[in-house]
């Protein structure tokens, strides 16, 4: 039977992970504690609208995809003090809460880290800077898409496409929420309709089309995988693709029971439908 084997929240959209035991998933389908926080350039503070939603591309803001080396970062966060604590190489580079002179501490350690990465060229281009840290630290809100979701793949997937590689690659290279062993390599490519991870039921949305941020090894920040060309190459994808989305479950019609997330933990039973 499919089991949880891991589960991540990112505070802080584009930075690293945390692994959690459980998760909580909240009534939006949202995870608590999940991007809820974000580092905006600053011609790009407020969302865009798309669907009669708030987004936040992350094209217009840290990311992965085009700051590989926020990857060599160890990132925290306390949701009961709301303090971030952000450490490089073994040493603490800034410890601070959400209030104006914490946010500004916070902004001010994660700007010059980046200005002196081989990516900091790219942060000073015209309307960058300065950085603004935005989010509440409670709203699960910097999602690449406007609707929120949960994502979730499976390890045997990263598996195969590491020895396609040639590479010991890891799970966090995919910033997945959930991580799903004993399953079948690509299996989660394959689901439809509803899935059950413990006693909370999603139903499955789109498979995840992934980008250059899966290049950047999670310890390093280094590019060190050519995972797009390798998912297109070595397993014939149209579009380089691994993991999928997962929304909540539909409602009965007759509205007697709405749906309401739940808890997901750590060796909790995968059940797809």
């Amino acid at each position: 039977m499919p089991r949880v084997v891991c589960l991540f929240r990112h505070p802080i959209k584009g930075f690293t992970a945390e692994a959690v035991d459980s998760l909580t998933v909240q009534d939006d389908g949202r995870i608590a504690g999940d991007r809820v926080l974000a580092f905006r350039f600053a011609d790009a503070t407020t969302p865009e609208h798309r669907d009669g939603l708030d987004h936040w591309p992350k094209a217009k803001g840290l990311s992965l995809q085009d700051f590989p080396a926020l990857a060599a970062l160890r990132t925290s966060y306390d949701d009961l003090t709301q303090t971030v604590r952000i450490e490089h190489d073994g040493s603490v580079l800034v410890e601070a809460g959400l209030d104006d002179a914490g946010r500004t501490a916070l902004t001010d350690a994660v700007t010059d880290f980046v200005l002196a990465t081989p990516e900091g060229r790219k942060l000073r281009r015209p309307g960058r800077l300065p950085l603004v840290l935005v989010g509440d630290g409670v709203t699960s809100r910097f999602q690449d898409r406007a609707r929120g979701y949960v994502s979730v793949h499976t390890r045997s997937s990263v598996e195969v496409l590491g020895g396609a590689l040639g590479l010991g690659i890891d799970d966090r290279r995919f910033r997945s929420n959930v991580v799903i062993d004993d399953a079948a390599p690509w299996s989660e490519l394959e689901w439809a309709g509803e899935l059950r991870i413990g006693d909370v039921a999603f139903r499955t949305a789109g498979p995840i089309v992934r980008c250059l941020a899966t290049h950047a090894n999670p310890d390093t920040g280094v590019r060190d995988a050519k995972v797009l060309t390798t998912l297109t190459s070595a397993f014939g994808q149209d579009e380089p693709t691994l993991g999928r989305l997962l929304l909540p479950a539909e409602s009965p019609v007759d509205g007697s029971t709405p749906w309401t997330g739940g808890t997901i933990s750590v060796g909790d039973e995968v059940v797809a439908h």
